[in-house]
């Protein structure tokens, strides 16, 4: 990006205005007869016009050619990066992967992407896409938007230079970043290559989960979350414009960047949020809370209490409860569990579940520490506090079976014998 030096924004689904260009905001109204420098005003909706006010999402963008400046959309053909989730049926089967490799040949950010699972979709506008990437070269003349859904990328190894419309974002391991629906953007790869997590959100658009009697000041602080500043491209030539529409990937032919955004308003913006900034909460007595305490975004769906999407983390932090058990417990849901894993280890498994891995536990999928986990905790000083460092792992929870795709299935990375973690747990029973 050019004509503005990198910067950003602070809060939560804030009312922001940013120019590369001074005097280019029109004052007192939104689309005037004419824009300053030439420009063209243009509205991008993220939610319907009528949606309540504190739900509302959209902005102003103060462009060099309006977005429809491009030839017709082509089909791409079928690709890994698709919401294709009924191809198999959904399995009650705990599943784990290991880390996708990084690829042998030149791959960008869209190419690299493979999706694992998934439920609903933009048809239905609700659900998820669960994707991951590994990438090692930069997008070159190309840009990409998606038209079915939010894209929370979640970065495990490498830098991610995300070049939107509306200025720059760059994103490490152990940030995360949020593409809102149809904004157009492009990513460099700074390091080389890339490789780490996605979730397409169908349904309602993310947002900071209610606090209740936690209070005001735990959990994601809106003032950490951070949005960039305008900056443009005024760039002609020979590109492709990438589009994801009702779950697969078209290509128009685009003879500028469109990433000629000089001036914008509105609260409709891509962010990213640093996950050690987090305050996490926990229990000083007995017990732990349930792992809703450590969400950092949620997407609601049409049932109080019960998210479409949350995106909860299991970040450094003490366990000094007594008389418990402090790992993850043994459990099952009705709600269906995508995990994976940034850095570290997990204190609920000691090993199989590495960086840049995953796994999945469906509805009612019974799961929890593994043998030697378990033998572990249940012999550990109580009296001594626990302090876990070095670790984050993540999830994406969400109400709706998540089911995997054939390709998942059927990659190597699958580990068979994952359910063998459980196989050696012991019986301790005793009638008296």
């Amino acid at each position: 990006m050019s004509n503005q030096a990198r910067g950003y924004q602070s809060g939560f689904g804030n009312e922001f205005a940013s120019e590369a260009i001074e005097g280019v905001l029109p004052k007192g109204q939104n689309s005037p007869q004419q824009v300053a420098h030439g420009l063209y005003a243009e509205q991008v909706s993220g939610t319907a016009f009528t949606a309540p006010r504190h739900l509302n999402r959209r902005s102003w963008l103060y462009r060099i050619r309006p977005a429809a400046m491009h030839e017709p959309f082509e089909p791409l053909g079928k690709a890994s990066f698709h919401n294709r989730f009924e191809e198999a049926p959904a399995t009650p089967n705990q599943l784990r992967w290991d880390p996708w490799p990084m690829p042998a040949e030149p791959t960008d950010f869209i190419d690299g992407i493979v999706t694992i699972a998934g439920n609903g979709g933009p048809a239905e506008q609700g659900g998820c896409g669960i994707h991951v990437y590994a990438a090692n070269r930069s997008m070159e003349g190309r840009f990409f938007y998606d038209a079915d859904g939010e894209l929370l990328i979640v970065p495990q190894e490498g830098r991610l230079v995300l070049a939107t419309e509306l200025g720059v974002l760059e994103v490490k391991p152990l940030e995360i970043a949020v593409i809102p629906r149809g904004i157009r953007f492009r990513v460099e790869l700074p390091d080389g290559q890339a490789r780490g997590y996605i979730c397409e959100n169908f349904g309602a658009l993310l947002r900071l989960p209610d606090l209740g009697p936690i209070g005001a000041n735990s959990m994601a602080l809106p003032r950490d979350f951070l949005t960039p500043h305008a900056a443009y491209e005024d760039v002609e030539g020979a590109f492709e414009l990438v589009a994801k529409f009702q779950g697969n990937l078209w290509s128009a032919k685009i003879n500028h960047s469109p990433l000629d955004v000089v001036a914008w308003h509105g609260n409709y913006a891509p962010y990213k949020y640093d996950l050690t900034l987090y305050n996490t909460v926990g229990s000083i007595s007995v017990d732990h809370p349930d792992p809703s305490i450590f969400t950092v975004l949620t997407s609601a769906s049409d049932t109080p209490g019960t998210a479409n999407i949350d995106f909860v983390i299991f970040p450094p932090r003490w366990l000094v409860a007594e008389h418990t058990f402090r790992p993850p417990y043994f459990h099952r849901n009705v709600a269906s569990e995508f995990m994976g894993l940034i850095q570290g280890a997990y204190d609920a498994k000691a090993g199989g579940f590495v960086p840049g891995g995953a796994s999945l536990h469906n509805c009612m999928s019974g799961h929890g520490p593994d043998e030697a986990s378990f033998e572990k905790a249940t012999q550990a000083d109580l009296s001594k506090p626990d302090h876990l460092t070095g670790t984050m792992a993540f999830m994406f929870e969400t109400r709706k079976v998540i089911r995997p795709t054939l390709q998942a299935l059927g990659a190597p990375q699958l580990q068979g014998d994952y359910y063998q973690c459980w196989q050696g747990i012991q019986k301790h029973f005793k009638e008296s």
